[in-house]
Order: C-alpha cells, then sequence, then structure tokens
C-alpha cells in the first residue's frame, strides 16, 4: 500500500509537472514492482483518469485551456481509445513492451528536437481534428499512456498552437482517451481497481503540486529532468526485454 501511494504522488506530480497523462511513468514502475504488463497498462488508466480531470480543471482556472479546440480532438481520442482493450488483448506483453519502448524513444528523441513556436495560431476543420485524436487515442490507450506526448508536438508543430496552451491542451484530452480506455480495458478484464484508485487519489495531491511547480520552476532544468527520466524508462525496458 505505501508503494502504490508513493507511486502515485510521484506520478501526479510529474504528470502535472509535464502536461503528460501519467502513464509513461506509472507503467514502468508497476513493472518493476512485479505487475503483469497488460495489469499495468489497466491501472495506468485509472490513475489518468484521476490525473487528467483534476490537472485538467486546474488549468481552466489558470485560463491556459481553449476548450472548443480540443473537445473536437477529445472526441476523436474517446472513439479511437475505444479500441484500446480490443487491440491490447491480441498483443503479447513481450509485444506491448516493444511497442512502449518504442514509444519512451519517439518520447525522448522528441526532447532533443527544437520546437519552433510560431505567433499565428492555424484553425483546421472539426473533423481533421477528430481524425487527429481518433488515431492518437487508439494508439496511445493500447499501451497505456494518455497520448499527450503525441499531441502536445502536433499542436505546437503543426497547428502554431503557444506551448502552455499545448500542454493543457493534451492533459485535457488524456481526460477523454482514458475515460474511453477504462471502458474498453474494463470490458476485456486488465482492470485492478483497488491498486488503480489508491494510485489515482493519491496522483491527485501530486498533480496539485506539480502544476504549481510548472510555472516556477526554469524551462531548461525541466527539459533535463525529463531527459534523464526518459533515458531511465528506455534503459530498464531495454535491460527488461533483451537481457
Amino acid at each position: 500500500m505505501f508503494e502504490l501511494v508513493l507511486l502515485g504522488l510521484s506520478v501526479g506530480i510529474l504528470s502535472g509537472f509535464f502536461g503528460v497523462g501519467g502513464g509513461t511513468i506509472s507503467i514502468p514502475l508497476l513493472l518493476w514492482l512485479g505487475y503483469d504488463t497488460k495489469v499495468a497498462i489497466g491501472i495506468s488508466v485509472v490513475q489518468m483518469v484521476f490525473s487528467s480531470i483534476y490537472g485538467s480543471y486546474l488549468n481552466n482556472k489558470k485560463g491556459t485551456l481553449d476548450l472548443q479546440m480540443v473537445t473536437f480532438i477529445g472526441l476523436g481520442g474517446f472513439s479511437g481509445a475505444l479500441l484500446s482493450g480490443f487491440i491490447t488483448s491480441m498483443l503479447s506483453p513481450r509485444a506491448l513492451e516493444l511497442l512502449f519502448l518504442s514509444f519512451a524513444i519517439f518520447a525522448l528523441v522528441r526532447l532533443f528536437m527544437k520546437t519552433h513556436q510560431h505567433s499565428v495560431e492555424k484553425k483546421l476543420h472539426p473533423f481533421a481534428l477528430v481524425f487527429i485524436g481518433f488515431g492518437i487515442g487508439a494508439i496511445s490507450m493500447t499501451i497505456g499512456v494518455g497520448g499527450s506526448i503525441l499531441l502536445v508536438p502536433i499542436l505546437v508543430g503543426f497547428l502554431h498552437v503557444e506551448l502552455k496552451k499545448a500542454i493543457s491542451a493534451g492533459l485535457f484530452f488524456v481526460v477523454f482517451s482514458s475515460v474511453s480506455g477504462l471502458i474498453s480495458h474494463t470490458l476485456k478484464g486488465h482492470i485492478d481497481y483497488e491498486s488503480g484508485i489508491v494510485i489515482g487519489v493519491a496522483s491527485l495531491v501530486g498533480v496539485y503540486i506539480g502544476i504549481h511547480l510548472k510555472d516556477k520552476v526554469d524551462t531548461k532544468l525541466q527539459r533535463k529532468m525529463l531527459v534523464a527520466f526518459y533515458l531511465s524508462i528506455v534503459l530498464y525496458l531495454a535491460q527488461r526485454i533483451f537481457f
């Protein structure tokens, strides 16, 4: 119980601080604690429901959330994530870990790519936004991550959305994808609700701390911390899969 509370607190802080759903953080730690891959994915989905809803509420109070834009993307994410439990069931634990490793490597590489911000934000047709959300929701929830690590670079790099606004949108997207993923993974029996709720409730405290720290920490230090974290995930998963 103590380990799960500590894990939830840590996941919540990093989720609020970096604007991610928390799956990239919680799943490697759950695997390290001895959970089965599919159960770890299910627990991660439960935790993301808690942290994303509360985090989005705090971001909305701060005025950094564009509800209209992200709602269309979120509806697509909800639809795509409904497929996630079925896709997960068809893949072996090793295949899921390889997929997660690929995702972690992508996230790490992305941190070394320069993000150029533009003054004029692009507007897409609502159907295009739904389509983007559908693809991200299906892919991300299959391995138990919220999808913001994919959505944020799309919003900033292609739609020229301001970075802090994009981070808030990414966390709000996780509300849609995680609730839908919870339904899908429940139907497939992947959810350990007891562990998931303990981690989820503990993560609320962490999210509050993380969001308030977000605007106070130097951006360069924030990036270095995230690089170190993803590098440790990649090394751990590579060791687990290949050695």
